[in-house]
């Protein structure tokens, strides 16, 4: 039991402490970020105050916030709550941060702008930043798990770049519901249950603690829940035969407790709590103006001696939304359907509050109601709050009277909920649609909203259920519509790999007339086959893109180009065209990251990720990496949520550290049903064998590389595209463990498929290098030359090193001055990209050819392998000579966070000053 202030918790030593070095740390000017979970009544709320007094004793600034069920559909509602006391510092802050900020709580000065929501998080940082240079903040944040999506979004960005601030970040939420913005953003703490004994102690210390069979009873029904605990007691005292009844679920016993006073409260005083509850907020003065003349001040007094209420000066709150949920329930439906009436008529200032009390109080279908909500809906569309426009379509549509109506308004719920990047949400919504209209156009943008949904989850074949029935019925009569929906099945259906769905893609496309816009058909044909369709692709592809790329810090006013630089990016990896790829991918990035479309964000991300990583630009692409996983976890983009982490186990396999890739992969893909997955399944293959590779056991390589491809007697890909790239590792592994013939089954097979099409220079290369594993000594050399022939081979740094480093070794013992110019360029690869265990391997080698290689340069590749992602790009734009308060606009960080990040950066790379970055640093992808 630990005695804090006026009051006493118990059992919570071990939560406290920890709160205790959150507060210490801030003190010394540490950040850190905390999420408390917990169910009903398991003592967060507590501990959030325990929280906040240790502060406040040690001189800490402390901002709260509180979630409401109520106030959840209104975007950047408990933002404001959080940053109201100081929102008239804004006005330092620079314009575009102060306008997007001020914008999305409607005190701009009216003039229109394009919401900006990274820039609304940015600016909501900054000003918390500079509020911290007045002395350390603490933000403690209650029922995180009803606060609007945009607040969550919020949150979520400041968490990830709280460091080098004074400020932490204390949350609660119960178990169930957690954000999942937070899901992976922020360290939990689980508040579990209190043991036996320190249950029976609560028990103790309440003013009439229950004796016998009563204390049993209550011990058994409290299940160590510190509020039912206190609350039966309560109950115990009040009707002693209680302890006798029938166990009851908990939640209902807990709200039957709360709604068991509210009898006894006079009239006035329970039409008060009744209001409160409706409002859902803790504005008094609305609450009294809604009552009237049937209640006053003074009417809140019962209450709150009766520990339902807390009331300070113009705020009200319920001890704990039970209570509310108690009172709501307890009131008849009339008198619910009165109070939200009077609220609305009292909110005439506020129109997305009284737009959801009048839903409230309407009875049935109600098309006025559902027409301010639609009017809701598009405020918060401006103001770049589309979970918020989502929650609102969908309650009008369920009060809107023409079925028709309803599907289109659902249809444009699932549409700001696909841009708020909630793709479960989405499905939702579509799959209502069907059900109310037989509009055809309606139906198919359904059905591409619910197609959409489970792409970007790992439910492939379920998306292409949706997406290919579009396609084929609307050849003839909306062309145009066959291609949107065939771009959009050609991603799952690459990623699922199964060949009846890239068929039936290919075979609806060659239906289609020529349009004026190819787009749609080119993803169609390279996605789905790559090497066949080459030749076309290709040529397509120079084709539809001759326009340049907008210049950087352009923003596009329509969508069109960029879902084109999106489609011909992803063209461009699928086919090769590595650099042009970056290129591409990296521009929609540019333009994605000023936007809301978290989950485009997050695939594209992605994508740009692949292309860096192939291209050798390691550093980038875990960037890329954290920047995909981090919009995919909040969005719940389930297939990049196990991709990204793959892609970065890979990484860290090829750079030596082995355990961690296996953690790594063993996490990603835990629950996931990988054989309809082909393409993760094939990269997870990968991910481990190239592990395994890394600590010389080529046996357990072979069996992973080996699996990319079936058994059978004439071997096929596991993956249609990307099995072909593990190829040679295949063969290597293979010719090391005496399974050469096996190896030579699958590479045959493989050359004959390949020979249907027209390869890339990579594929090229990297069949060659597998001929000159394979090959008999004397015949091994001409195949070497091959793969290195080409002079774009040197766009794939890593995997050109390998030929080299294989080509030389086998030169090393016939021609051992020849191999030393291939063993020194491959060394300096390996060395730049931070791969440990084939660096070493080349060493010896060079040792072997009678070089003795030179130690790394100092303060070079190690330094900046010490590096993040983060640090390395903060250190290029601070040596492009970029201010503080520049690179923090540029990248979404606090200026004082950028000090922060330059301070530990100088040290790392041998250096004092700014001054020095530029010769420091190399130039990006040497």
């Amino acid at each position: 039991m630990t005695p804090l202030g006026d009051e006493w918790i118990v059992g919570r030593d071990h939560e406290l402490a920890l709160l205790s070095r959150l507060v210490d740390a801030l003190t010394t000017g540490r950040s850190g970020a905390l999420l408390m979970t917990g169910g009903p009544g398991a003592g967060k709320s507590a501990l959030l105050e325990a929280a906040a007094r240790m502060a406040r004793r040690s001189g800490v600034r402390v901002l709260r916030c509180r979630g409401s069920e109520g106030e959840s559909g209104l975007p950047f509602a408990g933002l404001h709550q959080l940053l109201r006391p100081f929102l008239d510092l804004a006005e330092g802050l620079p314009g575009r941060q102060r306008a997007a900020l001020l914008g999305v709580f409607g005190l701009d000065d009216g003039t229109p702008t394009v919401s900006d929501p990274l820039l609304t998080s940015l600016g909501a940082l900054t000003l918390l930043s500079d509020v911290a240079e007045h002395g350390p903040l603490l933000l403690v944040i209650d029922d995180t798990h009803w606060l609007d999506l945009g607040t969550l979004d919020v949150l979520a960005f400041m968490a990830r770049r709280l460091e080098g601030e004074p400020v932490a970040l204390l949350l609660a939420a119960r178990d169930t519901a957690v954000p999942a913005q937070l899901d992976r953003q922020v360290d939990r703490l689980t508040i579990e249950p209190l043991d036996p004994a320190a249950a029976g102690r609560l028990l103790d210390h309440q003013p009439r603690p229950p004796a016998g069979r009563a204390r049993s009873r209550v011990l058994e029904q409290a299940a160590g829940v510190p509020l039912a605990l206190v609350e039966l007691a309560r109950a115990v005292a009040r009707d002693p035969a209680a302890a006798h009844e029938d166990a009851l679920p908990l939640t209902d016993r807990l709200e039957a407790i709360f709604a068991a006073d509210l009898p006894e409260l006079p009239p006035a005083t329970r039409e008060l709590l009744l209001f409160a509850a409706a409002a859902e907020s803790a504005e008094l003065p609305v609450i009294l103006s809604a009552v009237g003349d049937r209640a006053t001040p003074d009417d809140w007094l019962p209450a709150e001696r009766a520990g339902l209420v807390r009331v300070d000066a113009d705020r009200v709150r319920f001890r704990h939304p039970l209570i509310r949920s108690a009172v709501y329930r307890a009131a008849t439906y009339t008198e619910r359907h009165t109070a939200h009436r009077a609220l609305a008529d009292v909110l005439v200032g506020d129109p997305d509050r009284r737009a959801w009390h009048h839903a409230a109080a309407a009875s049935g279908v109600d098309e006025e109601a559902a027409r301010e909500l639609d009017d809701s809906a598009a405020r918060a569309q401006r103001r770049g709050g589309y979970a918020a426009a989502a929650t609102a379509l969908e309650r009008a549509a369920r009060l809107s009277p023409d079925p028709t109506v309803r599907a289109g308004r659902l249809v444009r719920a699932a549409t700001m909920a696909m841009y708020a990047g909630h793709p479960r949400w989405v499905g939702e919504l579509s799959a209502q649609v069907a059900t109310l209209t037989d509009e055809p156009a309606l139906l198919a943008e359904a059905s591409l909203r619910a197609g959409w949904a489970l792409a970007v989850t790992t439910r492939f074949a379920g998306s292409l259920g949706f997406l290919l029935p579009v396609a084929e019925a609307a050849v003839d009569e909306d062309p145009v519509l066959t291609l949107d929906a065939l771009a959009t099945a050609t991603t799952p259906a690459y990623n699922s790999g199964a060949p009846e769905h890239r068929e039936k893609i290919l075979r609806i496309a060659e239906r289609v007339p020529p349009q004026e816009d190819e787009i749609g058909r080119l993803w169609a044909l390279a996605g789905c086959d790559p090497v066949r369709n080459r030749a076309r692709a290709l040529a397509m592809f120079a084709r539809a893109w001759t326009d340049p790329l907008a210049e950087p810090g352009a923003r596009p006013e329509l969508d069109l180009p960029l879902a084109r630089m999106v489609v011909l990016g992803g063209t461009a990896w699928v086919l090769d065209e590595t650099a042009e790829a970056i290129r591409l991918l990296g521009a929609a990035m540019d333009h994605l990251r000023r936007s809301p479309t978290s989950g485009a964000n997050a695939t594209v991300a992605q994508a740009l990720a692949l292309a860096l990583y192939e291209s050798g630009s390691w550093t980038e692409a875990r960037a890329a990496l954290d920047e995909a996983y981090g919009l995919a976890a909040e969005g719940g983009l389930e297939n990049v949520v196990v991709g990204a982490p793959v892609l970065r186990a890979t990484l860290l396999a090829l750079r030596g550290d082995t355990e961690e890739a296996r953690a790594a992969v063993q996490r990603a893909v835990h629950g996931i049903d990988l054989p309809n997955c082909r393409s993760l399944q094939v990269r997870t293959h990968y991910a481990l064998g190239a592990a395994a590779l890394a600590e010389g056991d080529h046996a357990a390589a072979y069996d992973r590389f080996r699996a990319v491809y079936t058994r059978q007697p004439e071997p096929e890909p596991l993956h249609f595209h990307a099995s072909h790239y593990y190829l040679a590792d295949l063969v290597a592994a293979a010719v090391r463990t005496g399974r050469a013939e096996d190896a030579r089954l699958v590479l045959d097979t493989t050359r004959r498929r390949l020979a249907e099409g027209e390869t890339s220079a990579r594929l090229t290369a990297i069949v060659h290098r597998a001929d000159a594993l394979l090959a008999e000594p004397d015949d091994a050399e001409r195949h070497f030359t091959a793969a290195l022939a080409d002079p774009a081979g040197d766009r794939w740094p890593f995997e050109r090193a390998q030929v080299r480093l294989d080509y030389a070794e086998w030169l090393r013992r016939r021609r051992a001055v020849e191999a030393r110019p291939l063993l020194a360029a491959a060394l300096e690869v390996f060395e730049r990209l931070g791969t440990r265990p084939w660096t070493d391997r080349t060493r010896a080698e060079l040792r072997a050819a009678g070089v003795t290689p030179a130690s790394p340069p100092a303060g070079s590749a190690d330094s900046l392998a010490e590096l993040t992602p983060q640090q390395l790009q903060i250190a290029r734009l601070a040596a492009a000579g970029l201010t503080n308060r520049e690179i923090g606009e540029r990248i979404f960080l606090s200026p004082r966070t950028v000090g922060f990040h330059l301070y530990r950066i100088f040290p790392k790379l041998g250096i004092t000053s700014r001054a020095q970055l530029r010769d420091a640093l190399p130039e990006p992808g040497e």
